[in-house]
C-alpha cells in the first residue's frame, strides 16, 4: 500500500511528537508520524515514580545491549530507550536541564551557524516551555511542555543538598539560570503532578486534526531513494509491508535508530555497507560515528532508617497518586543533584552532574539489594572517548551493533574523570547532613581507598546514564552527516532531526536539548 504525505516524520519520542505538532498546524499540509511503539496507555508512564517499574518492560523499551566494552571488563552494558509514543520522555526521569550556555556556542562554532549559538536558542527553550513558576529572563510559561517544581521530596534528598553545601559547594535552586553550579532540586517535565512526555505535550492536543495521522507499531526498514532524492519511507506496520511517499523524510528516531535508517537505506560507510549486502546509494563515514554518551557511577551507603523508597507501599502510593496526584508516586526519583566544576575541568563550564536517588540503585535497578539505602550517581559531562553505531545485519528489525568505547580516550582523561566523581560523591555523603542516616558503604566498599581501587570499581561498575548523542553529526565539514539546516548531506528532502545530531555532548540530561532542537528544525521547514 502507498500513501502521499508532504511530511513523513520516523520515530514518536522527543522530537518526532514536537515535530508533528508544529508542522500539523498548517491544516494544508499532510503530516504521517510513524512509531515503531505502541500507544503510551500504560498507568506507570504517567505516574512519576512508575518509572521504577517500566525497567525491563520490553513493551515500552527498545532494550538494547551494547557490544562488549574493553574497558569496562568486556561487560555489555543495558541501554533502555524509549519505544512508545513519547519515546525516552515516556520513561526517563522528567529532569528538565540544558546544559551550558557554552555547549551550544561549542554548536554554533561546528555548524557554521550562530543560529544554534546559546543567545539564539534560548528563546527557543523558552517557546517550548510551560514553566509553572511563570516567564522571566531564562523561562518560558506558555509553552506545551509543563515544567514545575516536584510536589514530593525525601528527607535524604534534603539531606543530600545540605550535605554538598557543608562540603563547600553552592546551593543552587535553579540549574537552567544563570548559573548552573550548585546542588538543589530537579525541575521536571510534569504536569498537575503527572508526567508530562512530549507525548502528552505537543503530540496529544494534535491527534484531533484531520491532516495528521499517527501509525504505531509501524517500523521503518529504509528511506525510499529516487537518485540523489528522499521520496518516501518503506514500513511494516502490524505485519504488512506498506510505502508512504513524502516531499520531505525527517528521521527522528534517536542516536541509535536513525543512523541504522540510515545505513538500511544505504547512506553510510561503504565498505561496512556492503559487508550487509546493501546498496551503496551514498558513502557517507559519518553516519553511526562520533557516538557519545553520559558514563555514571554509583555509591550506595546503607540506611539506619528506613525512610527510603527501597520498601514502599505500591497500593498506597498509586492511591495516593490518583486522588491527589502527590506523595511518593509523583517523585521523580532522582530528587535532588547538583553540577560542578572539578579540578580536572578545561574550562569555566561544570564537567560532573550528580543525581541523589534515596534508594538502593544497582544495574539500574535491575538487581534488588536488601535493606534500605541511597545511591549517588555521578557522571563526566564532557567525555573524550568516542564510540559507533553499526549494523548487525541487513534486517531492519535486529537491533544495531552498540559499540560506545567508554574510557577509550588515549591520555585516560575520562577515567579519571569517573574517579574524581566518585571521589566527590564520597566526600558529600561523609558529611554531617547524613549522620543520622549512614550506615556502611556498599559501593565502592571500605577497602577501595585509593584513586586505583576507585578506577578499578569504575571498571566493573560504571553505566549509562542514558543521553547518547552523536552519530549524524551536525557540522560545517564534508564529513558532517546533517549541515545547520540539519539536511541530510548529499541527499534531497531528508532531514535527521533528533539528539543524534549533537555534535558534542551537552552538560546535562538531553530531554530539553532534543525538544530545542525539533522547534528549530519546524522553523526551518515552515520557513518562507
Amino acid at each position: 500500500m502507498t500513501s502521499s504525505y508532504d511530511y513523513v516524520i520516523v520515530g514518536a519520542g522527543s522530537a518526532g511528537c514536537v515535530l508533528a505538532n508544529r508542522l500539523s498546524a498548517n491544516p494544508a499540509r499532510r503530516v504521517l508520524l510513524l512509531e515503531a511503539g505502541g500507544r503510551d496507555w500504560h498507568p506507570f508512564i504517567h505516574m512519576p515514580a512508575g518509572l521504577a517499574k517500566l525497567v525491563g518492560k520490553k513493551g515500552v523499551n527498545w532494550d538494547y545491549d551494547t557490544e562488549a566494552e574493553p574497558n569496562l571488563g568486556g561487560r555489555r552494558l543495558w541501554w533502555p530507550r524509549g519505544k512508545v509514543l513519547g519515546g525516552s520522555s515516556s520513561i526517563n526521569a522528567m529532569c528538565y536541564t540544558r546544559g551550558a550556555p557554552g555547549d551550544y556556542d561549542a554548536w554554533a562554532l561546528a555548524s557554521g551557524d550562530a543560529r544554534w549559538a546559546w543567545n539564539n536558542v534560548l528563546p527557543v527553550f523558552k517557546r517550548s516551555e510551560g514553566n509553572v513558576r511563570g516567564a522571566n529572563a531564562w523561562h518560558g510559561a506558555d509553552g506545551e511542555l509543563t515544567v514545575s517544581p516536584l510536589r514530593h521530596h525525601n528527607v535524604l534528598s534534603q539531606a543530600f543538598i545540605d550535605a554538598a553545601v557543608d562540603a563547600g559547594h553552592a546551593r543552587n535552586d535553579d540549574f537552567n539560570a544563570d548559573t548552573q553550579d550548585g546542588f538543589g532540586y530537579y525541575a521536571v517535565t510534569q504536569r498537575n503532578g503527572a508526567r508530562c512526555s512530549t507525548a502528552v505535550a505537543f503530540l496529544r492536543p494534535a491527534l484531533a486534526r484531520a491532516n495528521l495521522e499517527v501509525r504505531t507499531r509501524a517500523l521503518a526498514t529504509r528511506v525510499v531513494l529516487d537518485g540523489g532524492r528522499a521520496v518516501g519511507v518503506a514500513y511494516r506496520h502490524r505485519g504488512r509491508a506498506e510505502r508512504a511517499e513524502a516531499g520531505c523524510v525527517i528521521l527522528a528516531g534517536g542516536a541509535i535508530n536513525s543512523p541504522q535508517l540510515l545505513m538500511l537505506s544505504g547512506i553510510g560507510p561503504a565498505d561496512h555497507l556492503r559487508e550487509h549486502g546493501i546498496a551503496v546509494a551514498l558513502d557517507r563515514a559519518g553516519v553511526g560515528a562520533n557516538l557519545q554518551d553520559h558514563l555514571d557511577i554509583c555509591t550506595l551507603v546503607r540506611s539506619t532508617r528506613a525512610v527510603t523508597y527501597d520498601k514502599t507501599n505500591d497500593v498506597a502510593v498509586a492511591l495516593r497518586f490518583l486522588l491527589r496526584r502527590d506523595g511518593i508516586g509523583s517523585s521523580n526519583i532522582a530528587e535532588a543533584g547538583g553540577f560542578v566544576r572539578s579540578r580536572l575541568a578545561p574550562d569555566s563550564r561544570c564537567d560532573i552532574q550528580f543525581h541523589f536517588v534515596p534508594a538502593l540503585l544497582d544495574d539500574h535497578g535491575r538487581h534488588r539489594l536488601d535493606g534500605h539505602g541511597y545511591t549517588v550517581h555521578a557522571c563526566n559531562l564532557r567525555p573524550k572517548s568516542r564510540g559507533t553505531i553499526r549494523l548487525r545485519s541487513a534486517d531492519p528489525a535486529a537491533p544495531a551493533a552498540i559499540h560506545p568505547n567508554y574510557l577509550g580516550d588515549e591520555d585516560g582523561f575520562d577515567l579519571r574523570m569517573m574517579v574524581e566523581g566518585a571521589r566527590l560523591s564520597r566526600e558529600i555523603l561523609a558529611q554531617d547532613a547524613f549522620a543520622p542516616y549512614r550506615g556502611e558503604e556498599i559501593f565502592p566498599g571500605a577497602d577501595a581507598k585509593s584513586d586505583a581501587d576507585l578506577a578499578a570499581f569504575v571498571r566493573r561498575k560504571a553505566e549509562t546514564i542514558y543521553h547518547p548523542v552523536g552519530t549524524c553529526r551536525m557540522g560545517k565539514d564534508d564529513a558532517s552527516v546533517v549541515d545547520a539546516e540539519l539536511r541530510v548531506r548529499g541527499i534531497e528532502g531528508l532531514r535527521v532531526v533528533d539528539a543524534s545530531i549533537m555534535p558534542t555532548l551537552v552538560g546535562g540530561n538531553t530531554n530539553a536539548p532534543v525538544v530545542m532542537i525539533a522547534e528549530r528544525a519546524a522553523e526551518l521547514l515552515l520557513a518562507p
